[in-house]
């Protein structure tokens, strides 16, 4: 069996795969490796015997898939979070990594790690894939040592776990010492638009005296209601709102919104009505549609004018799994499902505009996809000086990331449209990451076992979990304590800093809403890039 693997690397890589990934989902006391078990399966072939590794190549595609398909996807929401508290945010996470960093550098020293173990030891307790992609890249030039190139990828195999598991525990245990009220945070919070709230619809009965005196918009700007009105009804007519209407004792109103927001404007307006407007289909119909018309993507809903132009109204935008209120801020991403609301005669058009094409979805524009990592390898090989006379370079995993940021903020260029397919996205994020995986696993089994054994194996995982304690105990501190971010969204920088998914998964549980995302992806492009940066300064600052 060992021969016909090591004979046939495509059958063993997936092989691996198919071993590691339902080992990843099998939880041990609430936690589970996720897709990072192909490591511990790849790390596990080569172990057993040196003949079982994959092509570099197989790995070096894989890690630029995978940072290409974050950046895309990050890019957008990243510079949102920026210009809302982006310094504050990004300003915590560079100070927490260059506390690891010195963490790392001083450990080595006194320990006695090589320099390659130490910048294995930090990306592991980091859990940060690309930044270990990096180190092992600098390590691989023609002539070079191959037990050197296995040592960041042991050092990160040993410090993983607690890489995981540390910064959760960090989380339950400051989440009960402070004594967070998860709730009112979130209250507090809506304006992010991530806060869990259902969106809901009802139907109000207008009985406010003076009601027509402003329009619908200037009501919704007076009393501040992040809501959206639907239908109306005046007398036996039903139509859509305009901003500019203007409506009178009696008529009939269509709310949608969050429960809280929209029982605020209800108790202003009137009072819920004994119809229900939106299951209306005698005047108007509505429908969920996919977005796959690549003419839209980027787009916001102001600049589509859809009621001026096809009297229609979006009053949902269902992106992954959840609802967005929409506003004419609002852009459109491919793989959006809108709910589109109209008179029926006009719903094959507006159909035709959105395209509803869930086969457009599944394909890539392999032009704009291989246009983008390309310019992403060329930034990579650029050499950045260092003082000294060295240099360092974003290397196949921060070039991509960097561009692939920059174009997934942008959208499109003229014709060219950068970013993916949200399914598709996830689809090669996915297959690239279980690439780079099983491919570093194989490479490094057996330099693994060979340093559990004889190189103190107990040593560097308990040295793992100092670093890992320092980033989370002194993110938490400075961020709740002396920054006063609302834990929510520390949570989900944490999570950023660490570029843990697990971390975010156990966030979420816990606030039950999206809230550590957006905290999340304030910090996880820079953290990630300055991780790259980070690691590769322990190979000079450890030596």
């Amino acid at each position: 069996m060992v021969e016909l693997l090591a004979a046939n690397p495509l059958l063993l890589l997936f092989v691996v795969a198919a071993i590691g990934y339902p080992l990843g989902r099998v939880r041990i006391f609430g936690f589970s490796f996720g897709i990072a078990a192909v490591l511990f399966v790849g790390l596990a072939a080569g172990a057993y015997d040196a003949r079982l590794e994959l092509p570099p190549l197989v790995y070096l595609f894989g890690l630029v898939v995978f940072v290409y398909t974050i950046g895309l996807a990050s890019g957008r929401s990243f510079l949102d979070a920026f210009r809302r508290s982006g310094l504050r945010d990004n300003g915590l996470a560079l100070g927490v990594l260059a506390l690891a960093t010195l963490t790392a550098v001083l450990l080595a020293r006194a320990l006695g790690y090589s320099a390659p173990l130490a910048a294995g030891l930090f990306c592991g307790s980091l859990t940060n894939t690309p930044a270990l992609a990096a180190v092992v890249e600098v390590l691989s030039e023609p002539g070079s040592d191959a037990r050197l190139r296995a040592l960041p990828v042991v050092g990160y195999s040993v410090a993983y776990p607690m890489g995981v598991i540390g910064s959760i525990v960090a989380l339950a245990l400051a989440r009960r010492i402070l004594r967070v009220d998860l709730a009112k945070e979130a209250a507090q919070l809506r304006d992010l638009g991530a806060s869990g709230e259902k969106l809901i619809n009802r139907t109000v009965r207008i009985t406010r005296r003076g009601i027509e005196v402003r329009s619908l918009d200037e009501w919704r700007a007076a009393e501040h209601w992040p809501i959206l009105f639907g239908r109306f009804q005046k007398g036996d007519t039903v139509d859509l709102v305009v901003g500019e209407d203007r409506v009178q004792v009696g008529d009939v109103i269509g709310l949608i919104g969050g429960a809280a927001d929209v029982e605020r404007a209800t108790q202003f307006l009137g009072e819920v009505a004994d119809v229900s407007l939106d299951l209306d289909r005698s005047h108007l119909d509505f429908r969920r549609i996919f977005v796959s018309n690549g003419e839209l993507a980027g787009r916001t809903l102001a600049e589509l004018a859809l009621p001026q132009t096809h009297g229609a109204m979006i009053t949902r935008v269902r992106r992954g799994d959840l609802d967005i209120l929409p506003t004419g801020a609002t852009r459109l991403e491919l793989g959006d499902r809108v709910r589109v609301v109209c008179r029926r005669e006009r719903m094959d058009a507006v159909t035709e505009l959105f395209g509803d094409s869930y086969r457009r979805l599944s394909e890539i524009d392999v032009m704009s996809f291989g246009l983008g990592i390309a310019f992403g390898l060329l930034l990579g090989l650029l050499p950045i000086p260092l003082p000294g006379g060295g240099h360092l370079s974003l290397g196949l995993a921060g070039g991509p990331l960097i561009v692939a940021l920059i174009f997934g903020a942008i959208g499109r260029t003229g014709p060219i449209i950068w970013l993916l397919p949200y399914s598709a996205n996830l689809t090669l994020r996915q297959m690239g990451l279980v690439l780079f995986l099983a491919g570093v696993g194989t490479r490094s089994g057996h330099a693994f076992l060979d340093t559990l054994t004889h190189g103190g194996g107990v040593s560097m995982f308990l040295a793992g979990g100092l670093i890992t304690l320092v980033v989370s105990t002194s993110a938490l501190v400075i961020g709740h304590h002396f920054l006063k971010i609302p834990f929510s969204l520390l949570s989900g920088i944490l999570a950023g800093i660490d570029t843990q998914p697990a971390t975010l998964a156990y966030a979420g549980e816990q606030t039950g809403n999206d809230l550590p995302q957006v905290g999340y992806a304030s910090v996880f492009p820079l953290a990630t890039v300055a991780k790259i940066v980070m690691a590769q300064l322990i190979l000079s600052l450890a030596s």
